[in-house]
């Protein structure tokens, strides 16, 4: 099918943009790499006079290092992010994520800023975006304003960005020493949406304890959850596999999922978040002590 009529704008700059933006509100949409937006209008599931494309802003396409934090444009795509060097050094997990979605094809489109503005409850980037906690800096008729990673999804497919703001950075700071990261991925075939996706970062002290852990999961409740209370379980615990599995029970009784005919059932989906939580906790354990 084809989508109904539209008319397309490409700002230059987000000024540009903001402008569009708040002339043609509620019946504009920003396109970023257009995974989602493109199919929804192709199938006519939604209706959008207006849209802005705004991938040939150069600001929102660059990856850069400042005081201790990873600042990444919106419109950067996931092959950007999967091939840059600065975070295969700096925050691997990202790049690790990257490579998990969809195929070549979607990952030379697709963009974090425009996964997470969509709030897809099984998108990838979600559980990564909370076990770093990143902040989403976003800008609109009233200015900038930077949205924590725990207040960023209000429910699937809903943000709490205000109408007319728009994504212009997410930030990631840098972990500490000795810090290992794991994603761990059930999908029905290559390239499909999670039934259950675990992103794990962790940083070990020198004598074995937790000092920072990171635990989002995604396709198992109404958003990407953190799974907070196995967290703060496993601060200043030795890092070990009793220690792992108590987490991984903790983790998967905050999930809240959904009976699904495709990916299985909300049972199925507890008992897998449990076991993906436990070995995303040893593979990141091993990571952060040198283990190849």
């Amino acid at each position: 099918m084809f989508p109904e009529e539209f008319d397309y704008f490409r700002p230059k700059s987000v000024d540009e943009a903001m402008v569009l933006m708040k002339k043609y509100g509620e019946n504009a949409r920003v396109l970023a790499g257009g995974m989602s937006l493109i199919p929804l209008l192709k199938s006519r599931v939604i209706n959008i006079p207006n849209i802005v494309d705004m991938s040939r802003i150069p600001e929102l396409s660059k990856i850069e290092e400042k005081r201790g934090e990873i600042k990444i444009g919106s419109m950067v795509t996931d092959y950007q992010i999967e091939n840059s060097r600065i975070l295969y050094e700096k925050i691997p997990l990202l790049k690790k994520v990257s490579g998990w979605i969809g195929d070549p094809q979607v990952r030379n489109r697709g963009t974090m800023g425009g996964s997470l503005c969509h709030a897809d409850p099984s998108g990838d980037w979600g559980a990564c975006f909370l076990a770093l906690r990143g902040k989403a800096t976003v800008k609109g008729e009233n200015g900038e304003r930077t949205i924590e990673a725990d207040d960023f999804f209000e429910d699937s497919y809903t943000t709490t960005m205000e109408p007319g703001e728009v994504l212009t950075e997410i930030t990631f700071p840098v972990p500490e020493k000795n810090n290992g990261y794991s994603y761990q991925k059930m999908e029905r075939k290559a390239g499909d949406f999670a039934t259950v996706g675990v992103a794990i970062q962790l940083s070990i002290s020198g004598n074995g304890e937790c000092t920072y852990a990171g635990i989002g999961l995604t396709a198992v409740a109404p958003t990407p959850i953190r799974s907070q209370k196995a967290e703060e379980f496993l601060l200043g615990k030795k890092v070990e596999g009793n220690t792992f599995r108590e987490a991984a029970k903790i983790a998967a009784d905050e999930t809240d999922p959904m009976d699904d005919p495709l990916r299985g059932s909300a049972e199925f989906k507890r008992y897998i978040s449990e076991v993906l939580v436990r070995r995303g906790l040893n593979e990141a354990v091993e990571k952060a002590m040198g283990v190849k």
